[in-house]
Parts: C-alpha cells; sequence; structure tokens
C-alpha cells in the first residue's frame, strides 16, 4: 500500500507515520502545503491512500483538486468539529479528528481495505465538502478579557489594532491608543484570530487590517506597517512574510 501524508504540521505529520509504522503501513512521502502537493502530484504516481489535513499552511487541501485530478482514496484528518464532520462522510471518504486515536486509526485503514477489496467507488462530492468545511464557519474569538486592578474589561477584536509580544507577555494595542496585557500568546492566537482580520507579520506581531495606516518599502524586500495609533515600534513584515501579507491584502 502506497500512503501519502499532506499535513502543514510538521511534528503531526511525523506522529502520523509512526502510527502508520505500527500497523505496519510505510508512508512514501510527507508534503506540507497546497503548492508542495501539487508539484508532486504532477510528477508522482498517485498513492494508494492519502491522509489529507482540510486546512494547510497556504490554503484549504480543496485547492489542490483544482489543479490536479486525484486518483487516491483519501482519509480527512482535522481538527474540526466531529459534529459538522459527521454531515461530510460520503462514499469511501473518511476522517480523523486530531489528535488522531490509534484504534481509529486503525479502523479507517480496515475500511479503506475493504473499500479497495471491492472496488467501492472512492470519489466524494468536493463541492459539498468546500460547503461543509469553510472558514467562514470557524468559530473565532470575538473579544478578550483583561484585568485593570479589581475590574475585569471585555475588549472587542474590532477594536484592537495589534497584538505584540514584549518581554516574554502578549500585549494588545486598541484603537483609543491604550495597551493592555493578555494572557494568550502569539501563537495561540494563530488559530483563534479571523484571519480576513488578522495577519502575522512577523514572530513579534499581528496586524488589524482596519489599523493599517500606510505601508512603506522597507530594507531587504521587507515592508513597514504604519497604524493609525500604535507608535511604540516599528512593526516590519519579515521576508518571508511579504507576499502572503500582500496576497492578504489584496
Amino acid at each position: 500500500m502506497n500512503v501519502v501524508i499532506i499535513e502543514d504540521e510538521k511534528p503531526a505529520a511525523r506522529r502520523l507515520s509512526r502510527m502508520l509504522h505500527d500497523v505496519g503501513i510505510q508512508v512514501q512521502t510527507m508534503l506540507h502545503s497546497v503548492e508542495e502537493a501539487v508539484n508532486w502530484f504532477h510528477t508522482n504516481k498517485h498513492p494508494d491512500l492519502l491522509f489529507l489535513d482540510i486546512q494547510l499552511s497556504d490554503g484549504l487541501s480543496f485547492e489542490i483538486f483544482d489543479e490536479v485530478e486525484i486518483k487516491s482514496a483519501i482519509i480527512f484528518t482535522t481538527a474540526y468539529d466531529e459534529y459538522a464532520l459527521k454531515a461530510f462522510k460520503l462514499n469511501s471518504v473518511d476522517y480523523l479528528l486530531k489528535p488522531i486515536d490509534s484504534d481509529e486509526l486503525e479502523n479507517a485503514i480496515n475500511q479503506f481495505k475493504k473499500l479497495q477489496a471491492s472496488a467501492t467507488n472512492t470519489n466524494f462530492d468536493l463541492e459539498q465538502l468546500k460547503l461543509l468545511i469553510s472558514p467562514l464557519q470557524k468559530s473565532y474569538k470575538k473579544r478578550f478579557t483583561v484585568k485593570i486592578g479589581q475590574h475585569l474589561k471585555m475588549i472587542a477584536v474590532e477594536t484592537i489594532e495589534c497584538f505584540y509580544s514584549e518581554n516574554k507577555a502578549t500585549q494588545i494595542h486598541t484603537i483609543d491608543n491604550r495597551n493592555y496585557l493578555i494572557e494568550d500568546t502569539l501563537d495561540t492566537l494563530e488559530n483563534n484570530l479571523n484571519p480576513e482580520l488578522f495577519f502575522r507579520v512577523s514572530r513579534k506581531y499581528f496586524v488589524n487590517i482596519n489599523a493599517i495606516k500606510d505601508i512603506i518599502s522597507y530594507s531587504n524586500s521587507r515592508l513597514k506597517i504604519i497604524l493609525n495609533t500604535y507608535t511604540e515600534s516599528e512593526i516590519i513584515v519579515s521576508r518571508e512574510r511579504v507576499k502572503d501579507f500582500k496576497n492578504w491584502i489584496a
């Protein structure tokens, strides 16, 4: 059995590969983005079975199917809510909810083997899947609660110009030119902020698209961001994020 994993989180991909090895299955290769997967499928024989994460670093994995006619059976691996996912167990498509359970993995593989033995069609309704699993359906944080003395203050995300890391702590800067300390790290915010509203321009900053006052060319092909009220430090888009940032603001 030829198996390929497409998963943007490399530790998760390695863990899944080890779990498959434990049940006697060798992984042919591991791919980590839409672009990498499309290029690979154009030049390699399609595997028997594909483990596919839904949301990759450069977009939804469904974008792969826009470029390549996948001939493999697919088991989705995802962190989405199980209740929503029950709706798209169509034809031979199966899914594993993260973190992947070894028993569920083995059951999914056995299910694939049965389908393979009976030569059941492994096609699925891509358009229905796109409707069911959309970034717009994901729930993002709408407010943050901060402590001010003996009081708790709720801050709506729309009023936040940026999140930034300073002295190993995370601060938010609001449109009324005030700073507040929050407990979240920038890494945990990655999955909790609406990507249409916020973009991580560097390891230190998330910025709100509606708070951007100006964008200036900077040294080494980078960009400098000027926000409406935040002036405490320069906000520089790191060189490796410039292309994605330009796509984000387009």
